[in-house]
């Protein structure tokens, strides 16, 4: 046992060190919606039901617009293991470009969107109040995109801290901008909702213009930096990047679009479980987000052994990051389960909703393994550029078998919220599953 330690120990302090700047900037992204929705909570039901509906439409096209620019992490990393400098520079030059076409697109989805969303089914109450939400937190997706643009080349060259500060400072002005603008403290309007988004609009034209700043300014990255320019796009760059962040890119849109159909679902059932949803999902993609930052350092890690051509380093490493979701995750499950009832009194005091809210909670502690696991094993998939495969896997897990078994048990067997949950848990451990054995037929074709 100890030698099997022994043999790993090296790799747990390197890929921590470089994991968990990486979990705390994507903590922060969900720390975000968490901040609105327990801010928003506190006006009532309906309030907290539609920033459940406009975050669970959102977060779609968020995490796909954020697939899209990782495309840029394990190219940059590869490219670094090779000691071709100039080359990560013209990925970061084709990645701005790219992420902010992007941003745009997505914006204009979610604003067309916005205006239909009586057709969801939706109580009328819900779908007005969700309205001018979503729009506001839509437009947040063009500054976001170009926080990535710049996080992904830092990240991919090893330098994961500097987006940890400002996705934190991000945070705060968020927060501060919530209570001037929700509640209107200090003479501002009173907005409500709507004042949620704006913070969140705020805080992320602020965190694109840090990044920004810092990458282009900074003294570790002149050697990259050295012919960059914004003015052509490098059309082979551009393939290469949407070649590995589309496929990205689907894979998120293939789990976090099972969760938000299942709100669209869980809203045709009534507001309160929509509302008792939300707080679970929150919970849920916080503690997801955590262990999606620990599969970002095992692209890193994978990306830049295998520019290196270091198999045997591509195998401990991947193996290391594995242990460090799985135990991240198994604190996570243990908190679920013993504070399911505390942590949703956080959001609301409806009892009626905290009831459900809490035994969501508990489907969501047995499932949080098994999330860990799939998104590493995405992860170091990614890092060795195998993308389609894994995209496959994820479209059978979450959209053949994880939202029609999902309306089946909540609908035809009647057990509402509690049975959409329960079918999401099985698809979570089928991905899991089936990524991981993915990952080890690579590894032994590579000869690790």
């Amino acid at each position: 046992m100890f030698g099997r330690f022994n043999k790993y120990r090296p790799y747990y302090k390197s890929n921590f060190l470089l994991a968990y700047p990486v979990v705390i900037s994507q903590l922060g992204h969900m720390f975000t919606m968490v901040a609105d929705s327990v801010m928003v909570g506190q006006l009532g039901t309906i309030p907290l039901a539609a920033c459940a509906l406009g975050n669970s439409i959102f977060g779609i096209f968020m995490v796909s617009g954020i697939g899209i620019s990782q495309g840029v992490t394990p190219l940059v990393a590869q490219e670094d293991g090779k000691n071709n400098k100039t080359i990560c520079g013209q990925y970061l030059e084709q990645g701005v470009i790219i992420s902010l076409v992007t941003g745009v697109l997505l914006f204009g989805l979610v604003a067309i969107i916005a205006q239909k969303l009586s057709l969801l089914g939706q109580s009328e109450a819900v779908a007005v109040a969700a309205k001018d939400y979503l729009l506001i937190i839509g437009a947040s997706v063009i500054p976001l995109m170009a926080f990535q643009s710049f996080r992904q080349f830092a990240e991919g060259l090893g330098y994961t801290k500097q987006a940890m500060y400002i996705s934190v400072i991000g945070n705060i002005i968020n927060i501060i901008f919530n209570f001037l603008l929700i509640y209107g403290w200090l003479g501002f309007p009173a907005m409500g909702l709507y004042g949620a988004g704006l913070g969140t609009f705020i805080s992320r034209v602020f965190m694109a213009i840090f990044m920004g700043w810092f990458v282009i300014k900074s003294s570790l990255f002149t050697p990259y930096l050295a012919k960059f320019t914004l003015r052509q796009p490098d059309f082979g760059k551009l393939k290469k990047i949407i070649k590995l962040g589309f496929p990205i890119s689907l894979q998120y849109f293939f789990e976090v679009g099972a969760f938000s159909g299942a709100a669209i679902m869980v809203g045709w059932i009534g507001a309160q479980e929509l509302a008792a949803h939300q707080i679970a999902l929150n919970l849920a993609a916080f503690t997801y987000m955590g262990a999606s930052g620990i599969g970002v350092a095992a692209t890193i890690r994978a990306a830049n052994a295998l520019g290196k051509n270091n198999f045997k380093e591509i195998k401990l490493s991947a193996i290391t990051s594995y242990h460090l979701v799985i135990f991240y995750m198994c604190i996570t499950a243990v908190i679920f389960l013993t504070c399911n009832k505390l942590l949703p009194w956080i959001y609301i005091r409806n009892e009626e909703v905290i009831l459900i809210a809490s035994q969501l909670l508990i489907v969501a502690a047995f499932f949080q393994i098994s999330d860990g696991i799939q998104v590493v094993g995405v992860g170091i998939l990614r890092g060795l550029s195998d993308v389609k495969i894994p995209t496959i896997i994820t479209l059978i897990a979450y959209w053949v078998i994880g939202l029609p078994f999902g309306y089946l048990l909540g609908f035809t067997f009647k057990m509402g919220a509690l049975g959409i949950w329960i079918s999401l848990s099985f698809a979570l451990t089928l991905a899991a599953i089936l990524l991981y054995y993915r990952f080890r037929n690579m590894v032994r074709k590579l000869g690790g």
